[in-house]
């Protein structure tokens, strides 16, 4: 991605009905290169994943503020160097056939894509404390390495102060506003963080919420939907994607909804 690219202000891409959470997180292991590696084998285009900052300053690829569930190390990503990190095994908790996985870099994890042609939501998943130190050191990672040949990628955070910092350093990748329950004030906020869409877990979503954002002209990501039944429900509604552990059960669901 150019800088010039990264500076100009965009809407939220579009990306396809599914979208990989933490590669296909009930297949492989979470947010590790076999997981993208099987997203882009089972046929889906974009993944998410999430970003932590490792002690050393560098961007790392991890869900949880320790190692400790998807490693077979203990304690707190933001005290481990990256070389402490990667010499975790990311991936034999989920299974034996995947002993040997390694916590990727952000920038290792964007040459993946590059070759797999997988465009992306980044969550931004500081450790407390961290919010802004991650966004930037993300979003500098993002703006010099991101192939030009993908989809530009989409930014996310529950932490408004990492969304501040993301719009300070690019504003021209777009932002999400990632919240829970879709509060009363999310317009405010999303138009203070230059949001470009919004992500809400689907256990608290109705027909009148989607309709209240896709009205306000902004795309609705719902997380982490694994069965096709709701999948089907949301679209109806109006949502625009899902986030899915599971896209070999999503697959036809997401087909019949761009017919």
């Amino acid at each position: 991605m150019t800088a010039a690219a990264a500076r100009k202000p965009r809407p939220a891409p579009a990306p396809p009905r599914l979208v990989g959470h933490r590669g296909a997180a009930g297949l492989a292991p979470e947010n590790t290169p076999a997981g993208f590696r099987k997203a882009a084998e089972l046929g889906v285009r974009w993944v998410e994943f999430d970003v932590h900052l490792s002690a050393d300053g560098v961007p790392v690829i991890i869900h949880d503020d320790t190692a400790d569930r998807t490693t077979d190390g203990k304690g707190e990503v933001s005290a481990k160097t990256l070389a402490e990190l990667r010499s975790l095994d990311a991936g034999a908790w989920f299974s034996p056939d995947f002993r040997g996985e390694r916590i990727p870099t952000l920038e290792e994890t964007i040459a993946l894509l590059g070759e797999l042609g997988l465009g992306a939501v980044v969550e931004i998943k500081p450790s407390p404390g961290a919010e802004a130190a991650t966004a930037e050191a993300a979003m500098r990672v993002l703006t010099a390495t991101w192939p030009d040949h993908l989809p530009a990628p989409m930014v996310s955070s529950f932490k408004r102060e990492a969304l501040l910092r993301a719009q300070a350093v690019a504003p021209g990748i777009a932002r999400a506003l990632l919240v829970g329950a879709i509060p009363p004030d999310w317009r405010s906020e999303a138009d203070r963080l230059g949001c470009a869409a919004v992500h809400a877990d689907h256990r608290t979503l109705d027909a009148d919420g989607v309709a209240a954002v896709t009205r306000a002209g902004l795309p609705l990501f719902a997380y982490t939907v694994n069965e096709a039944s709701r999948a089907s429900e949301l679209f109806a509604w109006g949502v625009s994607a899902v986030f899915t552990n599971r896209p070999d059960l999503l697959a036809g669901t997401a087909l019949a909804a761009t017919v």
